[in-house]
C-alpha cells in the first residue's frame, strides 16, 4: 500500500485537477491496472489525509466522489472498501440483455440480401488480392465510394483529402496522435464518447471539459480557454451525441466554428451518428472546412462489425499526415471489409439498410416512450439509445446499473462519459443490437419497475 500512496502523491502533485477529483480518478486507474483490487480496504479519512498531506475535508470529498462513481463502499464500523467494476455481462447471444453497447438494430429482412451480396462478392474477387497489402487510404474506387457517402452531409470532398480507415476509433487515435503532443489539451463537452477518454489517457493528452447548456458546449467558455491556453484541438460529437442524444443546433455550431476560426484551433468532428437523422444542421466541416477533420463511418448506420470509416482532412497535406498516423497504428483496413463497404454503398444496399435501421429505431423509440412514460429521458427519434436521468429520490446511477446487471440487463452509468469529474446521475440505455422488439419491451419494463422501487436497493458489504 505504501508504494501505492507514493504513486498517488506524485500524481497529485502533477495534476491540474482539484485533489478531491484526482483521487477518484486514481482509484479508477489503479483498479484497471491491478494496483487495487475489489475488497481492498483503504485508510480512514484522517489516516489518508496524513499520508497525502491533504486536509480532512478534501479527502472526505474525494471519498464521497468515489462512492458517487460506484468505486467505493463505506459502512460505519467496517471501514472503506474498494468496490471495483461490476463484471461485464456476456454480449447478446449470452444470458444477458446487452443494452450497454451502442449497436444499431438489426432489421431481419436484410439478412438474406447481405448474405447473397457477400457470397457473390467473394466468388467474383481474386482471393489472393484480398490477402495482399492494399493501397493505404483505399483504392480510387474505395475513396470514390467514401466521397459519395460523405456528400450526404456536405459537399467539397476532394479525392486527395479523403481516407478510408479501419473504423472511427482508429481514425481518432491517428488524429489525436497527430494534433496533440503529450501534455497538450483537447477541449470537449463535459459528456463524451468513452473512447476519446481512453485514447487521450493512452497518449498522455489532457482533456479540458467545456461547460455546457441545453444546446451543447458554451462558445464563450471555448473562447476563454483559447485566450489562456490554446488547445491542440476541439473534439465534438455534434449529432445524436453519445451519450446525451443532443444534436447541436445550427446557431451553436456556427458560434463554436467561429471561435475555432478566430483562434485557429483544429476541429475533430466525430459524426458517428450523423447519417441517422433525415435532416441535420450544417456540419462543422462545412462551416470551417480549413480547420475540420470530419470522420463518419458505417458501424453506427449499418453494423458494429463493419469497421470502415471515411475521414476528410482539411487539405491533402493534412490527409497525408493522418495517413502516417494510421499506418503506425493499424497498417490498413481489412480488404474484404472495404470491398463490402464499397459494394454496398455503390449498389444501394447501405442506403436501404440505413432506411430500415431508422424505421426499426423509431419503432423501438415508441416502445421506450410507452414503457418509460413515467420518467423523463432524452432521445432522438432516429437514434437507438436513451439518456435517462435517475430520479433524485431513488438510486444513484452506479447502483441502478449494478441492480440492472444483477437482473441480466447491461446499461452504462454516467461516470463512463464524464470528462469534468462530476458525472451526472444518469444512465445510457441502448435499444439496438440483435434483441427483437419483444425483448426490448420486456427489458424496458424491467428498467421501469426497478426505477419505481428504489427501496429494494441493497449493496453487499465487500
Amino acid at each position: 500500500m505504501n508504494t501505492l500512496f507514493h504513486h498517488w502523491i506524485k500524481r497529485l502533485s502533477e495534476s491540474r485537477k482539484p485533489a478531491y477529483l484526482t483521487i477518484p480518478d486514481l482509484i479508477e486507474e489503479d483498479l484497471a491496472s491491478g494496483r487495487l483490487r475489489p475488497r481492498d480496504r483503504l485508510p480512514g479519512l484522517r489516516d489518508l489525509a496524513s499520508l497525502l498531506a491533504l486536509n480532512y475535508t478534501t479527502v472526505a470529498r474525494a471519498y464521497a466522489e468515489a462512492r458517487k462513481r460506484g468505486l467505493l463502499d463505506a459502512r460505519a464500523g467496517s471501514g472503506t472498501f474498494v468496490r471495483g467494476k461490476t463484471p461485464t455481462l456476456p454480449l447478446a447471444g449470452g444470458s444477458g440483455i446487452e443494452m450497454s453497447m451502442n449497436m444499431p438494430p438489426e432489421p431481419a429482412e436484410f439478412a438474406a440480401r447481405m448474405r447473397e451480396s457477400a457470397s457473390r462478392l467473394l466468388a467474383d474477387a481474386d482471393p489472393y488480392q484480398l490477402l495482399r497489402y492494399q493501397d493505404f487510404g483505399g483504392t480510387p474506387e474505395d475513396r470514390a465510394a467514401g466521397r459519395s457517402w460523405l456528400r450526404q452531409r456536405f459537399a467539397g470532398c476532394e479525392d486527395d483529402t479523403v481516407l478510408v480507415c479501419p473504423g472511427i476509433h482508429s481514425a481518432l487515435v491517428a488524429l489525436v496522435s497527430q494534433l496533440a503532443r503529450a501534455g497538450a489539451a483537447i477541449c470537449l463537452d463535459t459528456l463524451a464518447y468513452p473512447g476519446i477518454k481512453a485514447i487521450a489517457a493512452q497518449l498522455g493528452v489532457r482533456l479540458q471539459a467545456l461547460p455546457r447548456d441545453d444546446e451543447g458546449p458554451l462558445p464563450h467558455a471555448f473562447e476563454a480557454l483559447c485566450k489562456t491556453e490554446k488547445p491542440a484541438a476541439f473534439y465534438c460529437n455534434p449529432t445524436i451525441q453519445n451519450p446525451s442524444t443532443l444534436t447541436l443546433p445550427g446557431r451553436r455550431r456556427e458560434a463554436l466554428a467561429d471561435v475555432a476560426l478566430r483562434y485557429s484551433v483544429p476541429i475533430i468532428e466525430d459524426d458517428a451518428y450523423g447519417m441517422l437523422p433525415r435532416e441535420t444542421p450544417p456540419t462543422l466541416a462545412s462551416l470551417a472546412p480549413e480547420l475540420t477533420y470530419y470522420v463518419t463511418g458505417l458501424s453506427k448506420s449499418f453494423g458494429a462489425g463493419l469497421r470502415i470509416a471515411y475521414l476528410r482532412a482539411p487539405t491533402a497535406r493534412e490527409a497525408r499526415r493522418v495517413a502516417g498516423g494510421l499506418r503506425a497504428t493499424t497498417v490498413m483496413a481489412s480488404p474484404f471489409t472495404v470491398l463490402l463497404a464499397t459494394q454496398w454503398i455503390n449498389d444501394g444496399t447501405a442506403h436501404d439498410m440505413l432506411d430500415a435501421i431508422r424505421a426499426e429505431a423509431s419503432a423501438r423509440q415508441a416502445i421506450a416512450a410507452q414503457m418509460l412514460a413515467a420518467f423523463r429521458y432524452d432521445a432522438h427519434p432516429d437514434g437507438f439509445h436513451l439518456w435517462l436521468p435517475v430520479p433524485d429520490d431513488g438510486w444513484s446511477a452506479p447502483e441502478l446499473a449494478l441492480q440492472l446487471r444483477n437482473q441480466g440487463i447491461a446499461a452504462v452509468a454516467g461516470a463512463a462519459f464524464s470528462t469534468d469529474g462530476s458525472p451526472p446521475n444518469a444512465i445510457r440505455i441502448c435499444l439496438g443490437g440483435p434483441q427483437d422488439r419483444s425483448d426490448c419491451r420486456e427489458t424496458l419494463r424491467a428498467v421501469a419497475e426497478t426505477l419505481e422501487h428504489p427501496h429494494h436497493l441493497h449493496v453487499p458489504v465487500m
